[in-house]
């Protein structure tokens, strides 16, 4: 018997893992979407939508479909008031991340979470990639001793897309600890397999992005296309990369409508550091304004015993222990998104619709993250260490 999904929200991440669903082919059928744009959702979908019945409420999507599992994979902001929606039901979650975006939807999703039956699936892939299950494995093994620090970087390449589309909405976002640090907190939790303690963070706001350019400016319209470093035609014609212009209307990287640190705005770039009950001490710093080759994403794990590292721009994991000659390298000559990270969860959510609730990738993991990411823009704001509440 097929299984009947449900998705809340089809925008462009949910459409990867609905894909990803598609193409492990295990019996799934998209029997009801519910959002705004229906006319958008039928366009994305294609010659796909079959006997799919589309809802422009979520709520009555629920009430009148017979559903074997929702995914929820709307703007960040809505993800909360949609998940307790889903939970009260009792149905199996796939939630994108991050499950909250402000303490009062976290208490509230945490309270559904704990009268709820519904087994999860939150999307955080990059724990259940390769390199991360490599270097789980090396922990596990005793090979570095006891995790001691964590070093790790995101530095984004493709910064510029917290600015010039919907994600410039600090109203949706809250910022970028919770838009991106949320993954890589996520999986440095997994690997060190405690809770965190407490955080220090800082932030840098409106100094390359934001500025006195006009509201409601977009690239098109602007005098200075051909020379601005983040417009389509620059980007293409500065770096010699694609095949054409992407000649696309982006709003303005530099406009006044991106807001400031009065009104609150995405960073520049952000760091943070973080104590895990175990003693083990984490230092993490994201940056939105590298461009090409600079592109950095992974982390450094060192025990008493040996050192693992990995970067997954680099698809590559080396091992060296402290006290032996020589280093283990492991490398991948290719792999999916998120370094197959996006396969695996709708793998685990294709088995959690099943009835057999083996997540990997819990709403009590999404929970802990969104925590951390929401203490951490706490301590940038005060400038104070902040004690991260156990939930």
């Amino acid at each position: 018997m097929m299984l009947r999904l449900g998705v809340i929200g089809l925008g462009r991440r949910a459409m990867v893992n609905l894909r990803n669903i598609e193409r492990l082919k295990r019996g799934v059928e998209l029997s009801a979407v519910a959002d705004t744009d229906i006319r958008g959702c039928k366009a994305r979908l294609g010659n796909g939508t079959g006997k799919t019945v589309f809802y422009t409420d979520a709520g009555e999507m629920l009430d009148s479909e017979r559903l074997d599992g929702v995914m929820v994979g709307t703007r960040c902001n809505h993800h909360t008031p949609l998940a307790i929606k889903v939970l009260e039901r009792g149905l199996p979650l796939f939630l994108e991340k991050p499950v909250s975006t402000s303490m009062e939807q976290l208490r509230l999703l945490n309270d559904a979470h704990k009268r709820s039956s519904s087994p999860s699936v939150v999307a955080f892939p990059l724990r259940l990639s390769s390199l991360v299950e490599r270097a789980k494995e090396i922990i596990e093994d005793g090979a570095i001793g006891t995790v001691e620090q964590v070093q790790a970087v995101n530095n984004v390449p493709y910064g510029s897309v917290y600015f010039d589309s919907w994600y410039r909405d600090y109203s949706i976002t809250q910022g970028l600890f919770l838009q991106k640090a949320t993954h890589d907190i996520d999986y440095i939790t997994y690997l060190i397999g405690g809770r965190p303690t407490r955080v220090a963070a800082m932030f840098i706001r409106g100094h390359v992005y934001g500025g006195d350019q006009p509201a409601g400016l977009t690239c098109n319209n602007c005098g200075e296309y051909e020379t601005c470093p983040e417009s389509p035609f620059r980007k293409f014609y500065g770096r010699r990369q694609g095949k054409e212009v992407q000649d696309n209307d982006h709003p303005c990287c530099f406009g006044e409508d991106i807001g400031d640190d009065s009104t609150g705005c995405n960073e520049d770039a952000s760091s943070c550091l973080i104590e895990y009950e175990s003693g083990a001490q984490v230092t993490y710093a994201q940056n939105f304004t590298v461009r090409g080759t600079a592109g950095a994403r992974g982390a450094t794990i060192i025990g008493p015993k040996g050192t693992v590292w990995f970067d997954w721009y680099k698809n590559k994991l080396t091992f060296v222990r402290h006290h032996r000659p020589g280093r283990e390298t492991f490398e991948l000559e290719e792999s999916d998104g998120h370094g197959g990270g996006d396969l695996e969860l709708a793998y685990d959510f294709i088995r959690t619709m099943r009835g057999e609730n083996v997540s990997r990738s819990t709403l009590s993991d999404g929970i802990r993250s969104a925590l951390t990411c929401l203490c951490c823009h706490q301590s940038a704001q005060s400038g104070e260490f902040v004690d991260i509440p156990a939930m």
